[in-house]
């Protein structure tokens, strides 16, 4: 198995209630780290966590209403405060971007409130997709609450009606043609439609 050289958080971005807060802070009680807290102007408050080997990662949540925002990114080589950080996104339900970089290839893992949505190899100078989460649920309510079908046939339903009334008050045979052939276009548009 390869070994991984390093851990590459592109973009980590967590929003937390004061609540959520909170229990991140806690969360970090009994990990082995050296971690600090500092509570800066307007509420913000910054989160400095470090291992024993020289990894470090700094949290700054912003206060942006009831909430506080944080956005960061960091490089680990040493896998317990990569853990932690893992813990973290997937617990706080963040999203992240992060390359976890190997001798000749790195994985990009892309995480969506906190799960791995997509994973990618890049190798040789290219990008497969080695995994992408399908919402199947999503999406088939969404096919469901398609209704553009459905719309056109009502459409055409009361053209056809509205060409049937003026059929009934048609006065040449020619008027009753043309009535006929719009008919007859509109029944097969609608035959398609319902098929």
């Amino acid at each position: 198995m390869a070994r991984r050289l390093a851990t590459e958080y592109v973009k980590a971005r967590m929003q937390l209630t004061e609540t959520q807060l909170s229990r991140f802070i806690q969360s970090l009680v009994g990990q082995s780290l050296v971690w600090h807290v500092k509570v800066l102007e307007n509420g913000n408050q910054e989160v400095v966590l470090e291992d024993d080997q020289g990894d470090e990662v700094t949290f700054l949540f912003e206060k942006q209403g009831n909430r506080y925002v944080c956005v960061t990114s960091c490089r680990l080589v040493h896998p317990k405060l990569t853990q932690v950080m893992h813990k973290l996104v997937a617990t706080f339900r963040g999203e992240a971007v992060v390359n976890r970089i190997f001798a000749g290839f790195t994985m990009t893992y892309y995480y969506v409130e906190g799960a791995v949505r997509k994973i990618e190899e890049y190798k040789d100078d290219q990008f497969r997709t080695i995994y992408e989460h399908k919402d199947t649920v999503r999406e088939l309510q969404q096919l469901y609450k398609q209704d553009t079908v459905e719309q056109e046939i009502s459409y055409i339903q009361r053209r056809i009606n509205r060409l049937l009334d003026a059929r009934n008050r048609a006065m040449t045979d020619m008027d009753i043609t043309h009535i006929d052939q719009q008919l007859n276009e509109l029944v097969h548009q609608l035959f398609v439609l319902e098929a």
